[in-house]
């Protein structure tokens, strides 16, 4: 009898131990896999400028039919300023990769829209590095280039933003597209640009509010060319803040007012580089390049 209930037992623990194995086999691979997508840019407290947003998640979505995209906003200011006035919170990088985890996200392609890879790129490299085989989260997470971060790219982006200088503008006329500029190393892409820029249009020139080439700089190469109508537009993924106050605004130490005063005929173009395809075409094929090696 001892042998018969024995017997029972050793059976009855056999068929739980195999029911078992695939809850097991399971939890070995971590659970079933989910891709997504996270767009980071700086952010804007401009309503309008965001339509450089819906540009990027539009033609993100014709690259990636299939694969959920989540957004999250790097400064700080911009979402609180946000919060405080529209009520509407938004996601630093850090939450929104630790939500999508949570969420069940195994494998994240992170894509900068930030124009150079300066402090706000390097701050986003160790956020995804953090966040890389987090336990019961996130067990892959790749990030795709900003816009310039290459030789390549600023060939590219050359190329691309004399795509978009306005249909009216004559050859004689002078284009000055305003970067942001930094103390970051980084900045060097900006006289980079410049260079690649010349040999597609000599007329087009970078400057930058906060760094090298300075309007000073653009205003000497505009005198040099003898130009006498200048293009304003903004070399930022959205025309924000400084789009529409440094560069175009009625202050007199804008862009707008300084050439305007120094005999120079201004137009402005508030548009943000995130609306025009042929620049956005840039970001996604770094976000491709992401998205690749996330099953590497």
């Amino acid at each position: 009898m001892f042998l018969s209930r024995l017997t029972r037992w050793s059976t009855t623990l056999l068929l739980l131990l195999v029911l078992a194995l695939p809850a097991f086999a399971g939890h070995g691979k971590n659970g079933a896999e989910r891709e997504g997508i996270l767009l980071v840019a700086f952010g804007t407290t401009v309503p309008e400028a965001r339509a450089a947003f819906d540009n990027i998640e539009e033609e993100v979505r014709k690259a990636f039919p299939d694969t959920e995209i989540r957004w999250a906003y790097s400064a700080k200011q911009v979402r609180r300023t946000i919060k405080e006035n529209e009520g509407t919170a938004l996601l630093s990088p850090a939450s929104a990769l630790a939500r999508m985890g949570d969420e069940g996200f195994t494998h994240v392609a992170v894509q900068s829209l930030h124009t150079i890879p300066g402090a706000e790129f390097h701050d986003l490299i160790r956020t995804v590095a953090a966040f890389r085989n987090m336990p019961k989260g996130t067990r892959t997470v790749t990030l795709g280039e900003a816009l310039l971060s290459s030789p390549d790219d600023m060939e590219k982006a050359a190329k691309a933003l004399v795509s978009t200088f306005p249909a009216e503008r004559k050859k004689t006329d002078a284009v000055v597209l305003m970067g942001h500029g930094t103390h970051h190393p980084a900045n060097i892409y900006y006289p980079g640009l410049q260079y690649y820029l010349s040999k597609v249009e000599p007329n087009a020139f970078v400057g930058t509010v906060e760094g090298a080439p300075s309007l000073e700089d653009v205003v000497n190469e505009l005198k040099a060319r003898k130009a006498r109508t200048v293009w304003l537009m903004p070399l930022m993924a959205v025309a924000g803040d400084h789009a529409r106050n440094d560069m175009a605004g009625p202050e007199p130490e804008s862009w707008k007012s300084v050439l305007e005063k120094e005999g120079f005929t201004v137009h402005t173009i508030l548009r943000g580089t995130g609306e025009f395809d042929a620049i956005t075409a840039i970001w996604v094929d770094h976000l491709r390049d992401a998205f690749s090696r996330l099953n590497q």
